[in-house]
């Protein structure tokens, strides 16, 4: 199995279990598009800001099926392409699940598609709505075919992993604002909990803070997570009462 990057942590290591109340759910990604009824801009808008969050596990699953990096990163963009063309909210509509299942679905079917009708793929009029030259930084390593892992795992894990980018992401950004960079720096180095990390009273001495004000800033940091995970995977589900479920799915893929 693939390394999680060096700034990701695991689910658990912050207390997956904790119980918190339903995150705000009416202006959630998801279910923006799920609740419109027409091809209104927010929906637009909010379909595409999800598109460009979770493009890399659609890469991963599309690297899998064999395919070169040039084209899959085709099919990448062609199906984010017809994912967002005018038209099919009524279809995505109809899916009230999980946004993760229904890009997994969708991206099979639109595979398949593309293989029955041998034909070019339309990439929305030479627009390249995803950056996939990030991945030319390094990604690529862990998604070559040689990779073990089925294309279903891949794509689980990876869409785990950009999960815990994305809010370790966010949580990086409230610090730095505050002037707490460091503090970030220096929290985040308890977050793997693997042998040889440094203690607690190790890190409160080089902050020159007492084991007691470091041990409170670190709870408030594990609360501040536990809040940014439920908000980031409540973008992702249909309901509510779908965060839990989905958390306790990307914990089992982690720990797989």
């Amino acid at each position: 199995m693939p390394p999680a990057p060096d700034d990701v942590t695991s689910l658990t290591a912050l207390g997956g279990n904790a119980h918190h109340g339903p995150a705000a759910f009416t202006t959630t990604h998801w279910s923006v598009v799920l609740a419109a009824q027409d091809e209104s801009p927010a929906a637009q808008q909010a379909l595409e800001k999800l598109c460009r969050t979770y493009w890399r596990p659609i890469y991963s699953f599309v690297r899998r099926q064999g395919i070169g990096s040039e084209e899959a990163e085709d099919i990448t963009q062609g199906f984010f392409a017809q994912l967002l063309e005018r038209g099919k909210f009524s279809a995505i509509r109809k899916e009230k699940g999980r946004l993760r299942s229904f890009l997994l679905g969708a991206l099979k079917y639109f595979i398949a598609d593309e293989q029955r009708r041998a034909m070019a793929i339309k990439r929305g009029k030479g627009q390249r709505l995803i950056p996939l030259e990030e991945l030319r930084a390094g990604e690529r390593i862990d998604m070559e075919p040689s990779d073990p892992m089925t294309a279903e795992m891949i794509y689980e894990r990876r869409w785990a992993l950009t999960v815990l980018e994305r809010v370790l992401g966010r949580l990086k950004d409230e610090y730095r604002a505050a002037g707490n960079a460091a503090l970030f720096d220096a929290l985040k180095e308890l977050l793997p909990d693997e042998p040889g990390s440094p203690s607690q009273a190790e890190i409160a001495a080089r902050l020159a803070m007492t084991e007691n004000a470091f041990r409170q800033a670190f709870y408030r940091f594990r609360q501040r997570y536990q809040s940014l995970l439920r908000e980031e995977i409540a973008h992702t589900v249909a309901t509510p009462g779908d965060i839990e479920d989905e958390l306790r799915h990307l914990i089992a893929v982690l720990e797989a």
